[in-house]
């Protein structure tokens, strides 16, 4: 299932305008975040966004704030956009651990946040950038504590940010490939090229071996494949382009 990650077009309101693109592009789901559920209007465009144009969303990124400490809103949230696995994408610097036994503690915390969630019936896991795969001081590699302290944490695997940290994706994907439910397709420009874009390329447009990463994440039973670009100067443009290039894969 081809998907796309809202967050993309984030600087391209309104958003009914862009489930409409998405639709006509030949999508058939997309992936919440956080301003999408901000607030219960905000719930209700959404849903009416999905409704409109026959769009679903199966997955959604949730702060671990939320997560933990709104645990009815997520569940409603969830159930209103009739999403199936919830993800938790991201911790700001200032609170990030910076030991192993630190990540190892916060993967123990992201495990006992799941409970709720996987006893409605929900999938959750963990939504990688890069510095989980930047050694600590101490040697230990976050990603590594994170699924050691949280031994059924499900991965949404954003390859492109594990490239940017220095890791081998195929080699993780081998490692991890009981845990990766969803994977985050998108691409890497060559080095100096796209700066207004952060970096980043269209899907097919880049240096990311997608050919053989999508076969290798097909094998192991992934069904999410969600299009992002973080940055993207014209949403359509990488919207249409990446559909595209990953029906070629």
């Amino acid at each position: 299932m081809f998907s796309y990650q809202l967050y993309s077009s984030r600087n391209f309101p309104p958003m009914s305008a862009t489930f409409e693109m998405l639709a006509e592009a030949g999508y058939t789901a997309v992936e919440g975040y956080g301003a999408l559920y901000a607030d219960d209007a905000a719930v209700e465009a959404t849903k009416a966004g999905l409704a409109a144009t026959g769009l679903t969303m199966p997955t959604g990124h949730f702060s671990l704030q939320m997560l933990e400490n709104e645990v009815p809103k997520v569940l409603s949230i969830a159930r209103a956009l009739k999403m199936q696995k919830l993800y938790c994408p991201f911790v700001m610097p200032d609170d990030r651990p910076t030991t192993g036994q630190g990540w190892h503690d916060f993967g123990a915390r992201l495990e006992k946040a799941a409970k709720v969630y996987r006893a409605e019936g929900y999938g959750f896991g963990w939504h990688n950038h890069d510095f989980e795969f930047r050694p600590t001081a101490d040697g230990a590699i976050p990603q590594e504590e994170i699924f050691n302290g949280g031994p059924h944490l499900e991965w949404e695997m954003d390859v492109a940010w594990v490239i940017r940290g220095g890791a081998d994706p195929l080699a993780w994907i081998e490692r991890y490939k009981d845990r990766i439910t969803a994977a985050h397709v998108k691409d890497i420009a060559p080095k100096g090229e796209n700066t207004d874009e952060d970096g980043w390329a269209d899907v097919g447009h880049g240096t990311v071996d997608w050919p053989a990463i999508m076969a290798a994440l097909r094998a192991i039973g992934v069904k999410h494949f969600v299009m992002e670009h973080d940055n993207p100067s014209d949403h359509k443009r990488f919207a249409t382009r990446a559909i595209a290039s990953a029906k070629g894969f």
